[in-house]
């Protein structure tokens, strides 16, 4: 079973300010898994939207997915790196500004196989939705 969206929005919004306050002690693991928050412009309202999302480090590159927890629609973060790639992610108190790409082919293989090594939940994800998941890859850019 999905968790809702709108269960998935509102613990973002609790997890923000606690991961901020905290650096990352509070709301920076899901299990095993770390957190990041990631900063993009909102594709309607060009307003900043900031979400806790799991990461991976590939290299001096971020790895994120786009599941919404295996939900039908993808996650509004991910519309809006679409739209604009720049954005900005905070790792505890490091923020670093990045642009996204979508990985496809082979890059996209290994990172999906990576990071569902660190977090196995993405399987279930894929199998729970008929849309397919994107993995971005955030490349560090300089202001």
């Amino acid at each position: 079973m999905s968790i809702p969206a709108s269960v998935l929005r509102t613990a973002g919004k609790l997890n923000v300010p606690l991961y901020r306050l905290t650096r990352g002690r509070v709301g920076g693991k899901v299990g095993k898994a770390p957190v990041l928050l990631l900063t993009s412009i909102g594709r309607r309202s060009g307003q900043p939207r900031t979400a806790p999302v799991l990461y991976m480090h590939d290299g001096s590159n971020v790895v994120v997915i786009g599941s919404n927890a295996g939900n039908a629609k993808a996650p509004a973060w991910s519309f809006n790196l679409e739209a604009n790639p720049d954005a900005e992610v905070e790792i505890g108190s490091e923020r670093r500004l990045v642009r996204a790409h979508v990985a496809e082919g082979e890059e996209r293989e290994r990172l999906w196989n990576a990071m569902n090594a660190q977090y196995e939940g993405f399987e279930d994800y894929r199998e729970r939705t008929s849309r397919d998941i994107a993995v971005f890859v955030l490349e560090p850019r300089q202001g």
